[in-house]
């Protein structure tokens, strides 16, 4: 089998290279603090686009720092019990989707919300505030201020707030809703997960957003990564503040909030990803306590995968 990273054996036990901050429960605590102390003003709107079984919605809330944030939401028509929901999350730079890829859920008699992470493709709002770079990069996003200003730990709160927005509809049963995504959604999924205890089921695929210092030990800080290298070459050129920028970011390291998870993990991983290096990948998966399971691809990168999402959909029919 060809190898871009380390042997399968030798992933089974990798447990990353990036660090982990010193005070990391508390940071996510004091951040979940301010997470409930915000006044959702949840509205949700009909949509234009709608179907005869289904019921959609734009859902509005108001996030961490003031920002509006955007889901889609769709509930099935007629249903007297409370069912299950799916929450989804995108990739990098993208947005919620299309409403009617979202439907295979709705059909089986579940509710779905399809975030939209802010300052990306889609409606939700970013209220920026920071210094530094700006034009892209939302990794290295508030680097340079404090570390409650990461915008990935507003987009992470953001994820564990729509869980609980969706989890307290009339129409869902609070005990069945999973979670689910690729690439950043993969992220966003785990992040979810490890911020909001009560996701049940969780499917992430080649997970982005973790060990960051393996992605630029391995010489792969391009395409998604590809920030890590500009914020070198444009503010720190001599590396004299590496030290300090790996541990900052490793307040949103996946592998370092995954020990929070509690509900069961299905996690997708291709061999071949070049874009989010297998390591990386194993690097929270070893380190998640809860139930899980992983599918390898030896011969597949970062795309599409055949055969892998209709094993997810089998995971999440047993909600």
């Amino acid at each position: 089998m060809p190898l871009i990273d380390m042997s399968l054996e030798e992933l089974k036990k990798y447990n990353g290279s990036s660090p982990c901050p010193s005070d990391m429960d508390e940071y996510w605590e004091r951040a979940l603090a301010e997470m409930k102390a915000t006044d959702s003003k949840v509205e949700l709107i009909p949509a234009e686009f709608q179907v005869p079984f289904a019921e959609c919605f734009d859902l509005f809330f108001t996030g961490v720092k003031g920002a509006r944030v955007h889901a889609k939401y769709l509930r099935p028509k007629n249903m007297d019990e409370k069912h299950p929901a799916i929450l989804q999350f995108h990739g990098y730079s993208g947005n919620s989707g299309d409403w009617n890829d979202k439907l295979n859920y709705v059909a089986m008699g579940y509710s779905v919300a399809a975030l939209d992470c802010r300052g990306q493709g889609g409606k939700s709002e970013d209220v920026g505030g920071v210094k530094g770079n700006t034009f892209n990069g939302h990794i290295i996003r508030g680097l340079d201020q404090s570390a409650d200003d990461l915008l990935f730990r507003q987009i992470f709160l953001d994820t564990a707030q729509l869980a609980r927005i969706v989890m307290d509809m009339p129409e869902v049963d609070e005990t069945r809703v999973g979670a689910m995504g690729g690439s950043q959604g993969g992220a966003l999924t785990l992040a979810c997960a490890a911020l909001e205890p009560g996701i049940k089921k969780l499917a992430p695929v080649y997970p982005f957003l973790c060990d960051y210092k393996r992605v630029w030990d391995m010489d792969l800080a391009k395409e998604a990564y590809a920030e890590l290298k500009n914020y070198f070459r444009q503010f720190d050129p001599r590396h004299e503040r590496e030290e300090e920028i790996f541990r900052k970011l490793g307040y949103i390291d996946l592998q370092n909030l995954v020990k929070r998870i509690q509900g069961e993990v299905f996690m997708n991983v291709g061999l071949m990803d070049s874009v989010c290096p297998p390591s990386t990948q194993f690097a929270a998966y070893n380190k998640i306590n809860a139930r899980k399971k992983m599918d390898i691809y030896p011969d597949f990168g970062h795309e599409n995968i055949p055969q892998m999402m209709d094993r997810v959909y089998t995971f999440m029919m047993s909600l």
